[in-house]
């Protein structure tokens, strides 16, 4: 089921990949569902602040109100940098799954460890496709 999920992330990071952004995408599931699924927006919308995880967070908030995305998962393509693990904590989700560490920006394992803090429980998952993804994309920008 996990893997599933991290698909229709991987899915929507594919869409940002397309318009030129950061291939980053996000799913908030709660009870096995599909709440809000988002792609970083950096560029399209002007905002440093447009990553998949804050979009989604937005979405799903709006949808659930902000209590209840204590009773949710959050999967994104790639451990989320600073100011998204800042909000996953401040959110209280159950549980954080990822697909690739950062290695430059990692809030959660890498290089900050904001979840610990929060003690919302994390998970990287073996993701082939989601390293590749953005290896491939930040070599085509060299």
């Amino acid at each position: 089921m996990k893997e599933k999920f991290l698909a229709l992330a991987l899915e929507e990071a594919k869409k940002a990949k397309i318009k030129g952004e950061v291939p980053v995408g996000c799913v908030i599931v709660k009870d096995g569902k599909v709440i809000a699924a988002e792609y970083n927006r950096v560029e399209e919308f002007s905002d440093p602040t447009a990553h998949a995880e804050i979009l989604a967070i937005s979405k799903a908030a709006k949808i659930l109100g902000v209590k209840g995305l204590r009773e949710c998962e959050i999967y994104v393509t790639l451990e989320p940098c600073p100011m998204c693990s800042g909000a996953i904590a401040l959110c209280g989700f159950k549980k954080l799954y990822f697909g690739a560490f950062n290695q430059k920006h990692g809030g959660v394992a890498t290089k900050f460890f904001i979840l610990d803090e929060y003690k919302i429980p994390w998970e990287k998952l073996n993701c082939k496709e989601c390293s590749l993804l953005l290896s491939q994309f930040f070599k085509g920008l060299r």
